[in-house]
């Protein structure tokens, strides 16, 4: 009977001891960790939610920026817009002021001669009417490039340049709002008037190079500057 006793005490004290801290005792009396947050007291719970709340705040629209950024920088550059053609240039089609000298009757056939050879155009410059001798004038474009026939031939200095354009060699000289081409190899001059507004004067004065070659004939002293 006392053998009987005292296992009965021990197991009644193993079961007390098991379940002291609330919690059976497992079989292998191995008993796993306590769960921390079951412990936590509920001021800290709030805690941690409301922190998790606030990061989750916060991390979106840093999200929602990176995405956008993202987006931007992937997605195709808007094409840019098709220029517009470039507007036709206003000309005058009044009667351009010019003087017209009396010639003789050689550089008189000379110059009717070169006007038959002008072209319509000079680049995008219509021929307009002159106020005076369109036997021997002609006028281009607003404002106006001038022609001029039978004048008097240039003096040119040594020490002064002269270019040769299509086959026509061409004295230059800045007057006001213009540069003044006279040529300078030619039994007739012929002297072209180009506005400052119209720029690389040489290019302008092609054309009437070519009409000039056609129908007036070389002469004169011709300048160092423009011998082959």
């Amino acid at each position: 009977m006392d053998e009987m006793a005292t296992s009965s005490a021990a197991r009644n004290d193993d079961q007390l001891a098991g379940t002291r801290d609330g919690a059976p005792e497992p079989a292998d009396g191995i008993r796993e960790p306590a769960d921390p947050a079951a412990d936590a007291p509920a001021g800290r719970d709030r805690t941690l939610r409301g922190a998790a709340l606030l990061a989750t705040l916060i991390a979106l629209p840093v999200t929602l920026l990176v995405a956008v950024l993202a987006f931007t920088k992937l997605s195709p550059a808007e094409p840019a817009a098709t220029p517009s053609p470039t507007a036709a240039r206003v000309q005058s089609t009044a009667p351009v002021e010019m003087a017209a000298p009396a010639l003789a009757a050689r550089p008189a056939t000379v110059c009717r001669a070169l006007l038959s050879q002008l072209p319509p155009t000079i680049r995008d410059l219509a021929q307009r009417p002159v106020t005076a001798g369109p036997e021997q004038n002609a006028a281009y474009g607003d404002p106006a490039l001038t022609v001029a026939c039978g004048g008097t031939e240039p003096t040119v200095p040594a020490t002064d340049e002269v270019w040769t354009v299509n086959r026509v060699c061409w004295h230059s000289v800045e007057q006001g709002d213009a540069t003044v081409l006279t040529t300078v190899d030619r039994e007739t001059p012929v002297t072209v008037r180009i506005p400052r507004s119209y720029e690389q004067p040489l290019q302008w004065v092609a054309p009437v190079s070519s009409a000039v070659v056609a129908s007036v004939p070389s002469g004169g002293a011709v300048p160092a500057g423009c011998r082959a």
